[in-house]
């Protein structure tokens, strides 16, 4: 799960409200949709096309061919379905195709999740996302800024509602600033980078693509969470429909198996991994210098164990931001978002509870 990149958009939640509106018509397609998830799996997954193959970002490529998960659903009669999402709009698909009841899991961020959540339609988190990625807040490869306090009352593009503006509000909140201190420019990760390059902006704060940036010269980094620990990573989970879960507990634990399967491989295999994840467009450099966390190791950083008073720390912050900035209306509890059932169960039935039994977070 690690390294999806995610967007959030809260429009969402007029298309929530337009639900109210269906027409008997509407709502028996609904029920026909529901009616069929027993013998579906529907999961939304970051995906690229352009090496030819339609290529899943992180834990997705493994589990879409694991052999065991493969042959389980076949002995069900489930059908599984793939649902392709591009970075540029990963949360606003995500939660429109869980408020229509298209999907029933997806591979995404806390932030989006929250606003989900905070608009009634349920999801929890089913396997946690590991470590997390890095953060990072660049500049003009000329400008006189060393830190975020430099750049109080400049120009910074930062995509809205994106889980990285927890980790962006986190780093100024520290420094006793807010969002109010800076001229925030709202601009996705393509349009920022691109900002930034032209020189219409004081600062970027962003995912990996910033080291893209920086090794092409039109940038430099003067903060980033690699050296920091795992509650500055940006966080991604594997999220699922609580109704589905509910109704369908055995399906839930077959991906959740999956899941945790795909977690360890990985663990493994870091230098094969890394090289798959080239074909997202970023060189394998780049990729390597992103995954390397000075406080923990390759195989911590994707530990799937549910640490939940550490999840459960990290949520009420997403939703104490996403309150005070007005992103949800009314605050949400942050243990109706956690189910480690499906986790405890998926390390018993793998064999691999101890297996990262030392991961600390």
């Amino acid at each position: 799960m690690r390294n999806q990149i995610i967007v959030l958009s809260v429009l969402f939640l007029g298309t929530l409200f337009s639900l109210s509106g269906c027409s008997k018509s509407a709502d028996q397609t609904q029920q026909s949709q529901e009616n069929n998830t027993a013998t579906q799996l529907r999961i939304a997954v970051v995906a690229n096309g352009t090496s030819g193959t339609l290529d899943f970002m992180g834990a997705p490529e493994r589990i879409a061919k694991d052999p065991v998960f493969l042959e389980e659903l076949k002995k069900r009669n489930i059908q599984l379905k793939w649902e392709p999402v591009t970075t540029a709009a990963v949360a606003t698909l995500v939660n429109e195709s869980f408020i229509n009841n298209k999907i029933d899991f997806a591979f995404y961020g806390n932030l989006p999740g929250v606003v989900l959540n905070a608009t009634g339609v349920k999801t929890q988190i089913v396997i946690p996302g590991g470590i997390g990625s890095n953060v990072y807040l660049i500049v003009p490869p000329d400008s006189t800024a060393q830190s975020i306090e430099d750049l109080k009352g400049k120009k910074i593009a930062l995509h809205r509602g994106r889980p990285w503006e927890i980790n962006f509000a986190q780093l100024i909140n520290e420094k006793g600033l807010g969002l109010k201190d800076f001229q925030l420019v709202n601009l996705n990760p393509q349009a920022g980078a691109a900002a930034l390059s032209a020189k219409s902006v004081d600062g970027f704060f962003t995912l990996s693509d910033a080291l893209t940036l920086e090794d092409k010269k039109l940038g430099k980094i003067i903060w980033s969470s690699q050296d920091l620990p795992p509650n500055w990573k940006m966080r991604a989970e594997l999220w699922g429909s609580q109704k589905y879960i509910q109704q369908h507990p055995e399906i839930t634990q077959l991906l959740a198996d999956a899941t945790v399967r795909a977690n360890h491989w990985i663990s493994q295999h870091q230098a094969e991994y890394q090289q798959s994840q080239t074909r997202f467009g970023q060189p394998l450099s780049v990729i390597q210098r992103e995954q390397n966390n000075s406080q923990s190791n390759w195989k911590q950083d994707w530990s799937p164990v549910y640490q939940v008073n550490f999840l459960t720390e990290h949520y009420d912050r997403v939703i104490q931001h996403a309150t005070q900035n007005g992103l949800i209306q009314q605050p949400i509890s942050s243990q109706s978002l956690l189910d480690p059932r499906f986790s405890q169960q998926a390390l018993k039935n793998l064999n691999l509870e101890n297996y990262w039994q030392n991961t600390q977070q």
